[in-house]
């Protein structure tokens, strides 16, 4: 059999099944840096160090909540 071919349909199934999982694994991963985006908003205000780790968890957020929708 080596050589043969995969029908299409079998292709669709494959995908679909992929984004699935990985919706799962992404909602996953939201829950996690929501909390720590709360974790470090509620610290200290003035540090500069805690003001970058929130603006880069705040993109990171972002960006992983779009790839979700476009799931």
């Amino acid at each position: 059999m080596a050589g043969k071919d995969i029908d299409a349909a079998d292709w669709i199934d494959q995908d679909l099944l992929t984004r699935d999982e990985a919706g799962e694994r992404l909602d996953e991963e939201i829950v996690r840096v929501r909390a720590r985006l709360r974790d470090l908003e509620s610290g200290p205000g003035d540090d500069p160090a805690v003001a970058s780790s929130v603006a880069m968890v705040s993109r990171r957020l972002a960006a992983m909540e779009s790839i979700r929708n476009s799931l």
